[in-house]
């Protein structure tokens, strides 16, 4: 039922009361939900440039630890872990404690850039790496996601799986959008010339950004006369959702996600507007 899904599966099969899992500050918030939701405890990481500091969270982990929730590209900045770094990372985390790898951003990654982590599979048994089709495959109404691990780790994550947690409709949309390379081609390209806009928008109203390799933006709105929240509430009486963020500590940001053109161009017109009243 998306990649949440396999978030909590993880959790429900590995956390429980009196163990420790370890994410970085400004990650996606179903890390210490998912955390709490087991009886476990969240141990946060200071970020580093909005990022996750791999050797602090190796740092982190102590004997009660049992799982490490790694973003890749990172919900909401957007920030992007080398993919030697990551692997150097892997290499030195304890058998024992198991690596949830979210990388539900990663059909937006340059070929340069695209992680190589399925592969890393056959060295690493505590891996999972958790995959969605709500994004580039544009099927997030139907909540499909997949997680791809040791067969031992699938046991145990299915023997607390819903039986029937992705309805068949679902199920086949998503087994016919793996064949469609042309979509998830023109969705990366989308992408691309979206992210330029924006970030070029922002450049013209001198407005911080944090770059991204996802398919949002985080911006900041840092304003002697007005502030993000502010901002996100003129921007929903014109009509244009974007997402506050200052329950991930970033009170002065907004994540605005790429559309169309001509949706990019209605935001950077409100936002403009809205700026330099």
């Amino acid at each position: 039922n998306g990649s949440n899904d396999i978030l909590e599966l993880a959790a429900r099969a590995f956390l429980t009361a009196g163990c420790e899992a370890i994410y970085s500050q400004h990650a996606f918030a179903v890390y210490p939900l998912v955390t709490q939701a087991t009886g476990a405890t969240g141990v946060v990481v200071p970020a580093k440039n909005y990022g996750h500091d791999l050797p602090a969270m190796l740092a982190a982990i102590t004997d009660k630890t049992r799982m490490i929730f790694v973003a890749n590209p990172n919900n909401p900045t957007g920030t992007l872990l080398g993919k030697d770094e990551l692997f150097e990372f892997l290499k030195q985390v304890p058998k024992h404690v198991l690596v949830v790898l979210d990388e539900a951003y990663d059909e937006y990654l340059s070929a340069a850039n695209k992680s190589e982590a399925i592969g890393w599979l056959n060295e690493f048994d505590n891996l999972i790496i958790s995959r969605t089709f709500s994004k580039a495959y544009g099927l997030a109404g139907l909540r499909v996601g997949f997680g791809l691990c040791h067969a031992d780790i699938a046991d145990l994550m299915n023997r607390v799986r819903q039986p029937f947690n992705v309805n068949s409709i679902a199920q086949a949309a998503a087994v016919a959008s793996l064949a469609d390379d042309d979509f998830v081609e023109r969705s990366y390209a989308l992408n691309q010339a979206g992210m330029v806009q924006l970030t070029q928008g922002f450049n013209k109203l001198r407005l911080e950004y944090i770059p991204s390799f996802a398919n949002f933006v985080s911006f900041a709105v840092k304003s002697d006369t007005q502030n993000a929240a502010e901002v996100n509430q003129k921007l929903l009486q014109k009509g244009v959702i974007v997402r506050p963020i200052a329950n991930y500590e970033m009170p002065d940001y907004l994540r605005v996600s790429i559309g169309l053109f001509s949706e990019n161009a209605r935001f950077l017109e409100v936002l403009e507007e809205i700026i330099n009243k």
